[in-house]
């Protein structure tokens, strides 16, 4: 994206959206930072400075604008796609990583110097790794504030500050005010005990696509998709609830969550936000794509198509591991009576309709013998239980890694992973934008020309070009393909 100052000002003064959630205005003048689309007077030029990032605004020494909100910006930046790293350092911060960790443990995850990790953080956000956590807690309670009805020493909770006294002391500083002057006084709805946030993302988004592709696969009781609503339960930790997403107006996606423990919000919105892939730019994946003709069509019957991608790693392998060589449907009732087996009820008072189980946990299964239930091959069951015990010993197996190419061989030293699983993983658990499993068939069948499908070798040569958004490539292509769409047989596909 084009930083320069007359770029950027042109961009607030025609209030381009393109540019909303990748660019920043901090004026001096009112010591306030804003959106691009903010609906206030255009600032003098002389009065304005342009960053790449909330946190960098706020690390300038700006306060957050109360009328355009920019906790509400699509959570874009112009690294993306350029920075691995920093994405995968996002994730991880997003997790809470600098909750319970420092910069340098957080890089040695990363497998790069804390110096490096700062370096790119500075180059691509403006901001250092923890000013980034703390600018996105303040932006939650922000948005808590404006949104819900909680009270303050919930939202102080619910954002991840460490006590009250912080998070006063926070708001204090950034907008010299106290956090309840800040929410607005109207009639609001009744909680009913539940969360409801709004989480905006950059149009245009397939909402349909997306939810046809989690229709097919939602395990009985762990997963409903009723209308236009896809709910499921979630676990975090030892605690269970249950989450639903609808689509809402104004390009965002209205997320209502029920759960026991406020703390573990910022960890149930992170994999809201990856599994329905609220950080892509598709205009920019999709301009990418489009330049080469056998997916140009693809790219323009589907604008917005978005990666799927799973709430937890370990559900991920096992819906993996039972898709093979059978059917969606087949796979999605071995799943069903695994979670009916091994999965725990929600306790009264937090079940619901068609929600009545959570997935199995690791613990549950590991050294289970689950081929004497007859469900599987006993080479498939083994898999499964030798997973749930490394994923038990070691609960970030399937968290970032410093590479791609790292992710997938570790990925494929576990027992039943092989290439096109690791990729699998990768592309829908890790947010790998650019794994592909090059040897799936419904890939080779969808640029089938004459008869002829190109050969595993002959799809990633071509795939170069689709360098480093290969995952939107593969969705395109799978989307395309009608014996996919019918439902028919591919087998790799049954995760």
């Amino acid at each position: 994206m084009d930083m320069s100052p007359d770029a950027c000002y042109r961009a607030i003064e025609t209030r381009d959206a393109r540019f909303d959630g990748r660019l920043f205005i901090g004026v001096t003048s009112t010591g306030i930072y804003c959106r691009p689309v903010c609906p206030a007077r255009t600032p003098k030029r002389e009065n304005c400075t342009f960053h790449r990032s909330a946190a960098a605004a706020e690390e300038a020494g700006f306060r957050a604008c109360l009328r355009c909100r920019p906790e509400t910006s699509p959570d874009l930046g112009a690294w993306l796609g350029t920075s691995a790293t920093v994405r995968r350092a996002l994730t991880l911060i997003e997790g809470g990583a600098l909750d319970e960790g420092d910069v340098e443990a957080l890089a040695a995850r990363l497998g790069v110097g804390d110096r490096q990790l700062r370096r790119l953080f500075k180059e691509h956000l403006g901001a250092s790794p923890v000013g980034v956590a703390q600018t996105r807690r303040v932006l939650l309670a922000k948005q808590l504030i404006h949104e819900t009805d909680l009270p303050m020493g919930e939202v102080a909770l619910a954002a991840g500050f460490g006590s009250v006294r912080r998070f006063n002391e926070a708001f204090q500083r950034l907008y010299n005010r106290p956090p309840l002057a800040l929410r607005r006084r109207g009639a609001r709805e009744p909680s009913g005990g539940s969360v409801k946030l709004l989480l905006r993302y950059k149009p245009p988004y397939d909402w349909d696509g997306l939810l046809h592709f989690l229709r097919l696969r939602a395990i009985p009781g762990v997963e409903t998709v009723v209308g236009d609503v896809y709910s499921r339960t979630i676990t975090v930790g030892e605690d269970a609830g249950t989450l639903s997403v609808s689509q809402a107006a104004d390009h965002r996606l209205a997320a209502e969550i029920r759960f026991p423990r406020l703390t573990a919000l910022p960890t149930i919105l992170s994999r809201v936000r990856r599994v329905f892939d609220l950080s892509a730019d598709p205009v920019q994946i999709g301009e990418h794509l489009s330049a080469d003709p056998a997916l140009a069509a693809m790219v323009a019957a589907r604008p917005g198509l978005r990666v799927p991608g799973a709430w937890d790693g370990f559900e991920l392998a096992v819906r993996a591991i039972l898709g093979q060589q059978i059917t969606v449907p087949a796979a999605v009732k071995l799943a069903g009576r695994l979670a009916a087996e091994y999965g725990e009820p929600l306790a009264e008072g937090w079940a619901q309709e068609g929600l009545t189980l959570t997935f199995p946990r690791p613990e549950r299964m590991a050294g289970v013998d689950i081929a004497g239930l007859g469900l599987m091959p006993g080479a498939r069951a083994r898999a499964i239980s030798s997973i749930a015990a490394a994923v038990a010993a070691d609960p970030a197996l399937f968290g970032p890694q410093a590479s791609l190419d790292d992710a997938v061989a570790r990925l494929r030293a576990l027992p039943g992973i092989g290439e096109w699983t690791a990729q699998y993983i990768a592309m829908r658990q890790l947010r790998e934008p650019d794994a592909f499993p090059a040897a799936d068939i419904g890939l080779m069948r969808a640029l089938e020309v004459e008869g002829v499908r190109p050969s595993p070798a002959e799809l990633l040569a071509q795939a170069e070009q689709w360098r480093p958004w290969r995952a939107y490539a593969a969705l395109h292509l799978w989307a395309s393909d009608t014996a996919v769409i019918k439902e028919a047989a591919n087998a790799k596909h049954a995760a």
